[in-house]
């Protein structure tokens, strides 16, 4: 039996989701935790496409495995007109046997996203990434008002979960205090996996 971890699963075109996962990844580690980086093949608009099984560069793609047997959830996605982007959607709509099974009820999970406008739908994509976990039965940790970076920030951050302005050319960096929400929402979701005991599986 593996040892417990963190699902860190994400979707990124232009690489800010994918650092914030990072981020996301390092505080989970900080709290003691393994943190399983993973992501998912783009949706094609073409019928007969197939990404490969693994993919040329970075993190494997998640499998329903992984989703089944980690002991929380962070899931990152770019904004889409306020929602999730596709690739990650079509994936959870692949977890029905999940959720006939109770597989995932009564674990943690956070979100996170990033957008190229400070107000282009961080706070209604964190909300459309939570609707399918909470019909999971998983146990949402936001981010409270305790982290002063919720406070201070001049970028991106909700109590909705992390989130990172990326500007209109989607290169601005993540900025210390986006940085900092994104490692308290990982240390969130590990203390709260270690608390709940869905670290034993």
């Amino acid at each position: 039996m593996s040892a417990p971890y963190i699902l860190v699963l994400y979707y990124s075109r232009s690489g800010a989701t994918a650092e914030m996962a990072r981020q996301v990844a390092r505080g989970v580690e900080l709290a003691g935790l393994e943190a399983r980086l993973r992501t998912v093949p783009a949706v094609s608009t073409e019928c007969e496409a197939v990404a490969p099984t693994i993919p040329e560069a970075g993190v494997l793609y998640a499998s329903m495995d992984d989703l089944k047997n980690c002991a929380g959830l962070a899931l990152g996605s770019p904004t889409r007109f306020g929602n999730m982007a596709a690739p990650l959607k079509y994936f959870l709509d692949g977890s029905s046997s999940l959720w006939l099974s109770g597989g995932l009820v009564g674990k943690p999970a956070g979100v996170f996203t990033s957008t190229a406008s400070l107000h282009g739908g961080q706070e209604t994509t964190l909300l459309s990434m939570m609707m399918p976990l909470l019909h999971h039965g998983m146990l949402i940790t936001g981010l409270p008002y305790s982290e002063s970076a919720l406070l201070e920030t001049q970028g991106g951050g909700t109590p909705y979960g992390a989130s990172h302005h990326a500007g209109g050319n989607g290169k601005r960096p993540l900025d210390e205090h986006e940085k900092t929400l994104c490692r308290a929402l990982g240390q969130r979701l590990a203390n709260t996996a270690t608390q709940l005991g869905t670290v034993r599986g």
